[in-house]
């Protein structure tokens, strides 16, 4: 019998949280670039960690949904598969955020691309129940970021 529906709510209902605090911390890096009147503020940043915390999240009900399938060996996996595929979209939407002016040689955007590709990591981390590293390296994000910036300023 075909079913439409997985009546094993649990790992749902795990990814649904993780995805929640992927979106919670990527959108404390967000609300940094947003303040810094950056391209891709504290939404961009949110749905972006959120996203990849889920597609980490679907790739595991995946892999547990065709390992019951009646044909051993038919299901190849390969996690690393999803984390490119998330690095793929992140290159596209972080290129989107780099503006170089001919004129006066400058370029910008190039940290927020960056803190993009360290939101779809922070997310990925959070799927995979790593959430005191997730935790560390958002603060740590937040010190460079507001740190560098501040002594910039100061040497103007």
């Amino acid at each position: 019998m075909l079913e439409i529906y997985d009546t094993n709510w649990m790992p749902q209902i795990e990814i649904a949280i993780k995805v929640v605090i992927a979106g919670l911390f990527g959108g404390i890096v967000g609300l940094e670039r947003e303040l810094a009147n950056r391209p891709a503020g504290l939404r961009t940043h949110a749905i972006l960690s959120s996203a990849a915390a889920l597609l980490v999240g679907l790739g595991d009900l995946l892999i547990t949904h065709f390992a019951d399938e009646t044909i051993p060996g038919m299901l190849r996996v390969d996690p690393l598969r999803i984390v490119e595929a998330i690095v793929t979209g992140v290159a596209f939407l972080g290129a989107g955020t780099i503006f170089r002016h001919s004129q006066e040689r400058i370029i910008e955007g190039l940290t927020t691309g960056a803190s993009l590709l360290l939101v779809a990591a922070i997310g990925v981390a959070v799927a995979m129940g790593q959430l005191l590293l997730a935790g560390i390296v958002t603060i740590v994000s937040l010190l460079v970021l507001r740190t560098v910036a501040i002594l910039l300023r100061k040497r103007e």
